[in-house]
């Protein structure tokens, strides 16, 4: 199911995140994917700091990566998502293309949950700040 991505960012890939094959590592993959979910965040008005502060942690409960191409050192890629809410569980999909070809090289669904205070919630106050978001 694919629907339009609301945000993106270009991210480098950087020398000391290559395997011994040259290309990205795979738990690489997972690092950009957050770094796009918290700029996200930022650019819809709730940066992680914003919500810790306030006793809202969203932790990563399920996440699954489907591997297309390898980036390689000098490669910018684009990292895209776009987010819907299922019960309590906030549903980002994401994906990440190599900017000079436009080849996908991810694509990925990531599940995650709220905490408020330590104590595991339905996310009403992520789901009030993200409402304008979300794709249904």
């Amino acid at each position: 199911m694919m629907k339009d991505y609301i945000f993106s960012t270009e991210i480098a890939v950087r020398d000391y995140e290559l395997d011994c094959q040259g290309i990205v590592n795979n738990a690489n993959y997972q690092h950009y994917l957050e770094h796009t979910r918290h700029l996200f965040c930022e650019w819809a008005g709730f940066s992680f700091k914003d919500m810790h502060e306030q006793g809202i942690d969203p932790v990563v409960n399920r996440i699954e990566i489907d591997y297309k191409i390898p980036l390689r050192s000098g490669d910018v890629m684009e990292s895209k998502l776009w987010v819907e809410m299922k019960g309590p569980r906030f549903i980002f999909h994401q994906a990440i293309f190599n900017k000079a070809t436009d080849a996908q090289a991810i694509n990925a669904v990531v599940s995650c949950v709220c905490t408020k205070d330590g104590k595991l919630t339905r996310g009403e106050e992520l789901a009030q700040a993200f409402n304008d978001f979300f794709q249904k």
